[in-house]
C-alpha cells in the first residue's frame, strides 16, 4: 500500500512538472538549431585558421556563439531551480592575447562541447517531447473517433484501426506511451543537469572568483576604514581639540586676571564654559558619526523612524517584524538608509519615497524607492559608490536601477551572519 502512494505522489509531481518540462525540451529544439549552425560556424573558422586566414575572426566567433550558452544557462539554471555561475575570460587585449584567450580559457572548450552536444540530441529529444502527448492523447480517443474517420487515414503505430478490436489495441497502447510521457519531467532535468555540468564553471574557479571578490571587498572595507580613520582625527583636531585648547588658555588668563581684574576673568570664565559646551557637542557629533547611540538604545527601526520622519520628502517606512541585528549590521544599515535619503532630496526632485526593511534573520534587506526624475549613476568617491563599499564590506550587495525619468530604486542586502 505504502509502495502504491508513493508511485501515485511520484506521478502526480511529474504530471506537475510535465508542462514546463515540455516547453523546456521544445525550446530545446531552437538551441539544437542554433548550436548546429554555431557548431559549423565555429568548425569554419578554425578551418580557415589552417590556412592562416581564419585567425583574427577567431575571438569574434567565439563571443558570437556565448549568447547561445548564455541563454541555455539561464534556462537550465531556472529547470534546476539554482543559479549557474558565467565565468568566461575577458576576450581583451591584441590580437595575440585574445587568440591565446580563446584557447587556453577551459569555458570555451565546454561551450563547444555543450554546443556538440546540444547539436546531436536536442532537436531528437525535443521533437518527441512534443510528440509524446499528443500521440497518448490520439490513443485515447481513437475507440470513440475510429468509425468517423475515412478508411485508410486513422493509423496506430504502424497498423489502420478499422475494427473495434484494433481500435482496444490502440486504447491500450495509450498506457505504455503515457508512461513514456511521465518521463519527459526525467528528461528535462537530465537535459538541464547536462548544460550545467559542461556551461557551469570549472572546477575551482568559482572558488577563485570568490577569493578575489572577497580580496577586493576587502580592499575597499580598509580604504573606508582608514578614510573613517582619517575624518574622525581630522575632526577632532580642527574641532574639539583647538576648542579644549582654547579652554586651557582661557582658563589660564582667567586665573592670571583673577585678582587683578576679577571682571574680566570671569568673562573669561564664562567664554570657556562656552567654549567647553562647544567642544562637547562636537565630541558627541563624532560618536554619533562612529556608532549612533540611538541604534544601542532604540535598535535600528526606531532610529529609522526618528530619519524618516526628519526626511525632507515625505517618506513612508514599512519595517514590519525586523528584529535586532549584529551592530555592524545595523551601524551598515544606519549609514546606508541616511545616504540614500541625503543623496534622494539633494538629487531626485521627488515628491514621496518608501523605505523598505526586511528579509530573514541571517539577510536584511533594504529597499529605497523615490518617484523623481531618474537617472541616477554611481561614480567614483559618490554617495552611492560609498553605500557599496558599506555592502560589500559585510559582504553584502547593492543593485541600483534608475531609469531616466524615474523611478529610483536601491536595494541593499546585508548578510547578518547568523
Amino acid at each position: 500500500m505504502n509502495n502504491v502512494m508513493v508511485a501515485l505522489r511520484a506521478a502526480r509531481d511529474r504530471l506537475r512538472r510535465l508542462p514546463g518540462a515540455i516547453v523546456y525540451l521544445v525550446v530545446g529544439v531552437v538551441t539544437s538549431v542554433a548550436a548546429l549552425f554555431a557548431v559549423i560556424g565555429l568548425l569554419l573558422a578554425a578551418g580557415f585558421c589552417l590556412i592562416g586566414i581564419g585567425i583574427p575572426a577567431l575571438p569574434d566567433a567565439i563571443r558570437a556563439v556565448r549568447p547561445v550558452a548564455s541563454f541555455e544557462r539561464r534556462r537550465a539554471a531556472k529547470q534546476l531551480g539554482e543559479p549557474i555561475v558565467e565565468a568566461y575570460q575577458p576576450l581583451t587585449g591584441g590580437l595575440r592575447q585574445r587568440v591565446t584567450t580563446v584557447f587556453t580559457d577551459p569555458a570555451n572548450r565546454r561551450d563547444f562541447a555543450w554546443l556538440v552536444a546540444q547539436a546531436l540530441t536536442g532537436m531528437f529529444v525535443g521533437l518527441i517531447a512534443a510528440a509524446l502527448p499528443v500521440s497518448a492523447l490520439i490513443q485515447l480517443v481513437t475507440p470513440a473517433i475510429w468509425q468517423h474517420v475515412p478508411p485508410g487515414e486513422l493509423t496506430s503505430y504502424g497498423f489502420e484501426v478499422n475494427s473495434w478490436p484494433r481500435a482496444a489495441l490502440s486504447f491500450l497502447i495509450a498506457f505504455p506511451v503515457g508512461f513514456l510521457v511521465l518521463q519527459i519531467p526525467l528528461v528535462a532535468r537530465w537535459q538541464a543537469l547536462l548544460a550545467r555540468a559542461l556551461l557551469g564553471p570549472a572546477e575551482g574557479v568559482v572558488l577563485a572568483d570568490r577569493v578575489a571578490a572577497l580580496t577586493a571587498t576587502r580592499a575597499a572595507a580598509l580604504d573606508a576604514h582608514g578614510a573613517e580613520l582619517r575624518r574622525i582625527e581630522r575632526d577632532l583636531h580642527d574641532g574639539a581639540q583647538a576648542r579644549i585648547a582654547a579652554v586651557i588658555m582661557q582658563l589660564g588668563l582667567a586665573d592670571q586676571l583673577r585678582e587683578q581684574d576679577p571682571e574680566t576673568a570671569a568673562g573669561l570664565v564664562r567664554k570657556a564654559q562656552d567654549t567647553a559646551t562647544a567642544a562637547l557637542a562636537e565630541l558627541r557629533d563624532v560618536v554619533r558619526n562612529v556608532y549612533p547611540p540611538v541604534l544601542s538604545d532604540r535598535g535600528l527601526v526606531s532610529a529609522i523612524s526618528a530619519i524618516a520622519a526628519r526626511s525632507p520628502i515625505p517618506c513612508v517606512l514599512d519595517s514590519s517584524e525586523v528584529g535586532r541585528r549584529p551592530a555592524a549590521v545595523e551601524a551598515a544599515a544606519y549609514f546606508v538608509i541616511t545616504e540614500a535619503l541625503t543623496n534622494a532630496t539633494k538629487h531626485s526632485g521627488a515628491e514621496g519615497l518608501s523605505l523598505v526593511l526586511g528579509g530573514p534573520p541571517e539577510l536584511l534587506r533594504i529597499e529605497i524607492r523615490d518617484d523623481g526624475v531618474g537617472g541616477a549613476v554611481e561614480t567614483y568617491g559618490g554617495g552611492l559608490a560609498g553605500i557599496r563599499r558599506r555592502a560589500e564590506a559585510l559582504d553584502g550587495s547593492m543593485v541600483l536601477t534608475s531609469p531616466p525619468g524615474g523611478p529610483t530604486v536601491l536595494r541593499v542586502e546585508l548578510p547578518c551572519g547568523s
